[in-house]
């Protein structure tokens, strides 16, 4: 399975950014999917989470403001992102798995000024 993410970029704080995950090499329409993000000097954070069977999840602090949305079909993971802060600025990335299987995007980077 590969994983390319894109959509980051540079925005001021306040605006919006939409990431998008497309999946290829196989159907993964039961795997597990999410986004993750690494800002600069820090671990690697959950950020939103979509599982096979539908359940949603989301980090405390971008609840109500980030939305993930998947499209099963076209193997997508999205995640709309909106009232952006300055702590918001990472390197975003695309996760799926399932069982013993875990793949990872090559990352997209959000900047968000102040």
């Amino acid at each position: 399975v590969q994983l390319q993410a894109s959509g980051g970029g540079l925005v001021q704080a306040g605006g919006s950014l939409t990431l998008s995950c497309v999946a290829s090499g196989r159907d993964i329409s039961h795997y597990n999917m999410g986004w993750y993000r690494t800002p600069q000097g820090k671990k690697r954070e959950v950020v939103a989470t979509y599982t096979g069977d539908g359940r949603i999840n989301y980090a405390d602090g971008v609840k109500g403001r980030f939305t993930i949305t998947r499209d099963s079909a076209k193997n997508t993971l999205s995640l709309q992102m909106n009232r952006l802060e300055p702590e918001d600025t990472a390197t975003y990335y695309c996760n799926a798995w399932y069982t013993f299987y875990n793949h990872w995007g090559q990352g997209t980077l959000v900047t968000v000024s102040s």
